[in-house]
Formats: structure tokens, sequence, C-alpha cells
């Protein structure tokens, strides 16, 4: 009994391990795909941001539009990753 009790208890350890490196990842990717969507069109950032942010998994923690750069943190369960790129600068003659 006691041996089927910890086996059972190992199952759900791992389960859930896999589940955090799950989230760790759908986080970053969700963080990164913010932040490049923001960064691309800086006249709706925070709306290009948010829509990517949801399209992954995620929310939008913080979202920060400074000089030239824009720095998003994203949640996905129980993580948390942060992205920055920069601002995409046009060039008129």
């Amino acid at each position: 009994m006691l041996l089927l009790v910890l086996a059972a208890g190992l199952a759900f350890l791992i389960v859930e391990l896999g589940r955090v490196a799950v989230d760790r990842a759908q986080a970053r990717t969700a963080a990164d795909a913010a932040a490049l969507a923001a960064a691309a069109s800086p006249e709706r950032a925070r709306f290009q941001a948010v829509r990517l942010a949801v399209a992954n998994g995620g929310r939008i923690v913080s979202f920060d539009e400074g000089t030239g750069e824009v720095v998003v943190e994203v949640r996905v369960g129980r993580a948390r990753a942060t992205a920055r790129a920069q601002t995409v600068r046009t060039w008129s003659p």
C-alpha cells in the first residue's frame, strides 16, 4: 500500500514538473511574440502586445514602452517571462 502511495505521489510530481516546463516555454513564446508585435507597430503597441500574448495563451503582467524599445512581461499559468524588442524606425527622405 505504501508503495502505491509513493508511486502516485511520484507520478503527480512528474506531471506537475512537466506542466511547469510547458508553462515556462509558452510564457517565453508569448512574451517574445508580444514584444515583437508591439515594436513593429508603435502606434498600436499595447494593443498588439495584448493580442499576441493572449493568442499564445498568456496575459500581460507589465508593459513598458520606452524610448526605442518595448519591454513586455507575460504570465502563463505559474510561469512569467520578459522580452525586449527595439521599436521599428521608419525612414523618410
